[in-house]
């Protein structure tokens, strides 16, 4: 029986984190009105502990349970223990990570989409639609693209690392209070560098959030036209906003209510880049025809900081490791509760679109709408004329 015990701990905790996420899914209403304030909390209390170090802890502990399995393995060929009997006491390890894991964050994914806390609408849209909204963040992107500061070399002249960390709560805050986003009323802290930056490049991570620390850590080798957006998308997961596609546009309405045109600039410049790709993933000839022609008015300093984003990671790549990496993250997503997985990414071209229409086409045609007594082209209108 000695040499079950690992299997039956793992087994229990794996059933208790199951039975969780089933209730989460059953009741994700009662979930949404009180889960995420609750490990908002959480998230903020672990936070400031681990503020306390400006390295990355969660990683130093990675690197310690390492080196503990490697030890058991050690004494467990000297001393000839039950190989049977030490695989059911790892399990049961991992099982209790993942518990505590769910029970202090995970079923952040069953609560409503952001577009509920945020007040957006959600609109039947078209491929028009799309194709509006790119162009419509193409010509923002165009615009600011002009105004950056740049070297003699066309490169962007942007602030460091720690200035943006810093920087990037300014935004949350401005939605918090001026717009009245409780779901932004996180922890602001600045986030951090990840350790070992050139592995995460060759995988092509930027950023990762780890609930059991509340650390929120940003490789800094991104390129710099998305390190402000990439530094609000992590911030945003540790403010329990835990799908991609809500926290991709948590950071987008974080970038674009900071001050500062460096996080304003990322904001249409990554908004841009999922619009496009959604509109030439659609499929169709006439979708893939309107991405060629939004293409061409691509100004050259856009096209530049495009260019240099995807070369960055095209160096940078391994096949073979970034393969395994998307293969963990797309589990992870999907176990977690998003069926979608990795593709959720891509998904906040949706919002983007309901927050075009929203704040830039249905504003005015409203005020279009509004029946004026004194205009006689209103007044013959009225009457059939």
């Amino acid at each position: 029986m000695k040499y079950w015990r690992g299997y039956l701990t793992a087994g229990i905790l794996a059933l208790i984190t199951l039975g969780l996420m089933l209730l989460a899914d059953r009741f994700s209403v009662l979930v949404d009105m009180v889960y995420p304030y609750v490990t908002r909390e959480v998230q903020t209390i672990l936070a400031d502990w681990s503020s306390t170090v400006s390295f990355t802890l969660w990683q130093v502990l990675v690197v310690a349970m390492v080196v503990a399995v490697a030890v058991t393995i050690v004494l467990m060929i000297t001393l000839k223990w039950n190989f049977f009997q030490w695989l059911g006491w790892v399990l049961a390890g991992i099982s209790c990570i993942w518990l505590l894991h769910t029970g202090i964050y995970g079923l952040n994914y069953y609560a409503g989409p952001i577009s509920e806390d945020v007040r957006l609408g959600s609109y039947e849209f078209t491929a028009q639609d799309l194709e509006e909204t790119t162009l419509f963040f193409r010509d923002k992107a165009n615009e600011m693209a002009k105004q950056m500061t740049r070297d003699h070399d066309g490169n962007l002249i942007y602030s460091d690392f720690d200035t943006l960390a810093n920087q990037a709560g300014d935004g949350f805050q401005a939605m918090t209070y001026e717009f009245s986003g409780s779901i932004f009323a996180g922890s602001v802290l600045p986030v951090k560098q990840l350790s070992w930056a050139d592995f995460y490049s060759s995988v092509g991570i930027t950023g990762i959030h780890v609930p059991l620390t509340g650390e929120a850590a940003v490789n800094p080798q991104t390129p710099v036209m998305a390190l402000p957006f990439t530094i609000c998308h992590e911030m945003a997961h540790r403010m329990s906003i835990a799908t991609e596609d809500d926290a991709n546009f948590a950071a987008f309405l974080a970038c674009l209510a900071n001050e500062s045109p460096e996080f304003r600039y990322s904001a249409y410049y990554m908004a841009y880049r999922y619009c496009y790709s959604a509109l030439y993933a659609a499929g169709t000839a006439e979708t893939a025809a309107a991405a060629a022609r939004i293409d061409l008015s691509v100004n050259d300093y856009l096209r530049f900081d495009l260019e240099k984003y995807d070369r960055f990671f095209r160096s940078h790549r391994n096949e073979d490791a970034s393969k395994l990496a998307d293969f963990v993250n797309d589990s992870y997503i999907k176990l977690s509760g998003d069926e979608n997985g990795e593709a959720s990414y891509g998904q906040v071209s949706i919002y983007l679109v309901n927050w075009y229409l929203e704040e830039m086409v249905l504003p005015y045609e409203e005020e279009d709408s509004t029946f004026d007594p004194l205009d006689k082209d209103h007044v013959d209108s009225i009457l059939g004329n």
